[in-house]
């Protein structure tokens, strides 16, 4: 079969574009060739961060694999069937743990198939949702699509040792459900707060400027501080919440300094007050277009990110979607096709 091709420097330009292209290459058993990868980056083509998912989606799916390797721009993903798989893996470096999951856990479970995986890597790094993210948001959201996995953070990894470890258990999706998230109600919020090598008084001051702006605005906020040992100094600060009608997270990382941490992420989950936030926008695409139901949600803005997933998915999975304006935010309509050929 000749490979769809794919234009890596289309929207946003990075990772993005190759994670989620080989995730549906492999759901679909449709072969593609992205071009240009990451062209409008300071370091074009591949690093290595891109590489660890890529090989170990191809592992579990047989896959034939031209181009992957650093500074890569072209690369060629031929998938064959995919096999339950139990699997050890060690990045080397504090790449993305999150990231990677992103890839493997959708194309596992839309395939219906069973992945139990020990991976060490960086657990909560810049540009990557936290590993807490992944655990609290992201697996409350894939499980009312019909998308079930669990995750245990046996150590954190930041950067840039890395040296994180995570154990993630993968169950098979017997069928994608539609989702409606439209409008955050609830006034209840949590706040998890994990660190390692820095004064548990600044964790506390940045934790209780977090509380201050949230129970200003009416919310009643929840807390949790876990010091937990790690190689390099690092925190990882997350507020969020569910509701029946939104799933909302707001996530930030130590990075030269905790000041002003807390105030980053509360501000930015009170913006959030529609159904979804802008990291979750994009991360619901490739199940929601897997599934001939209509899906709607709402969020504040249209990342680049997000524009990326709808014109790969449409290219690859032939789903239609629609953005409509709101007064506050966009609303967005994913319908998958009936023609999308899930193996």
């Amino acid at each position: 079969m000749v490979p769809l091709k794919i234009d890596g420097s289309y929207g946003e330009g990075g990772g993005q574009i190759l994670r989620t292209a080989v995730t549906l290459s492999t759901i679909t058993g449709k072969p593609v060739e992205i071009e240009n990868i990451r062209k409008n980056r300071d370091v074009p083509g591949l690093r290595p961060q891109h590489l660890t998912g890529i090989k170990i989606l191809a592992k579990i799916c047989n896959a034939k694999v031209d181009g992957l390797h650093v500074g890569s721009t072209s690369l060629r993903y031929f998938p064959s069937k995919i096999s339950d798989a139990s699997l050890k893996e060690n990045i080397g470096t504090a790449g993305s743990i999150p990231l990677i999951l992103q890839v493997l856990i959708p194309a596992v479970a839309i395939s219906k198939k069973k992945l139990k995986l020990s991976i060490i890597g960086g657990t909560d790094v810049s540009w990557s949702p936290t590993s807490n993210y992944t655990k609290f948001v992201l697996q409350e959201a894939y499980s009312r699509i019909g998308i079930n996995f669990s995750i245990n953070i046996k150590k954190r990894g930041y950067y840039p040792k890395g040296g994180g470890i995570v154990d993630v258990q993968v169950s098979p999706c017997e069928k994608i459900k539609p989702i409606s998230l439209l409008k955050k109600t609830t006034s209840s919020v949590k706040l998890l707060c994990s660190y390692s090598m820095i004064s548990k008084e600044i964790i506390e001051d940045e934790v209780n400027e977090t509380k201050k702006i949230l129970e200003s605005k009416g919310l009643s906020c929840d807390y949790e501080i876990n010091e937990e040992p790690a190689l390099d100094k690092g925190c990882s600060l997350l507020v969020f919440a569910h509701d029946d009608n939104s799933i909302i997270g707001s996530d930030a990382i130590y990075s030269k300094g905790m000041k002003g941490i807390g105030q980053i992420v509360a501000n930015r989950f009170l913006e959030s007050n529609l159904g979804v936030d802008l990291f979750l926008s994009d991360m619901l695409v490739i199940p929601l277009a897997l599934t001939s139901e209509l899906s709607a949600y709402r969020v504040k803005k249209i990342t680049k990110h997000l524009e990326t997933n709808l014109f790969v998915t449409s290219n690859i999975a032939n789903c239609k979607y629609g953005i409509g304006k709101m007064d506050n935010g966009y609303e967005v309509r994913i319908e998958g096709s009936s023609d999308s050929s899930l193996q």
